[in-house]
């Protein structure tokens, strides 16, 4: 047989089974030229390694070369980054930027310090108003109790001069 590609070769056999003659009462099954069809089988089975090899080379070669322009564009954009960030910080313009950074950053800062510590005023004098609060409920507890123990006192004495008084 003549050197054919494997796809024509696949044709040839597809036409072979469309063509063949259906078996009687078995539409489904037909009848082939079994040496023909195991000849071509066997051609392709003979042309797949040297085709399926050919295709991964050209598979590696293009891999090969996609991966070298990737690294080559890398490069590329490697150096251009850095040249673009050697000429802004030349640019008074970044110099300026930067000393408005500078400044933005340390009145941040003490615009921090001064809302920390008035937060921290607020809390002491609310922890000082909170004291006062209970110092005072506490001198009125304790006014409260003095009373109490004055009356129950006086009341016991009471009790005492009555029940002495009966008996």
């Amino acid at each position: 047989m003549n050197e054919k590609h494997i796809e024509d070769i696949i044709t040839t056999l597809y036409d072979m089974v469309q063509d063949a003659r259906a078996l009687p009462l078995g539409a489904d099954k037909c009848i082939l030229e079994r040496d023909k069809a195991l000849d071509l089988l066997d051609e392709i089975i003979a042309q797949m390694p040297a085709e399926l090899k050919q295709s991964r080379t050209i598979v590696d070669n293009q891999n090969d070369i996609i991966a070298h322009a990737r690294r080559e564009a890398e490069s590329i954009i490697s150096k251009a980054q850095e040249e673009a960030a050697k000429m802004v910080e030349k640019e008074p313009i970044y110099e300026e930027a930067k000393r408005r950074c500078a400044e933005m950053v340390a009145q941040t800062q003490a615009q921090i310090a001064g809302l920390r510590k008035a937060s921290n005023d607020y809390m002491d004098e609310a922890l000082r108003r909170t004291e006062e609060a209970i110092a005072k409920s506490l001198g009125e507890v304790q006014d409260t109790r003095a009373k109490f123990n004055q009356l129950a006192a006086a009341q016991m004495k009471k009790d005492a001069e009555a029940a002495g008084v009966k008996g």
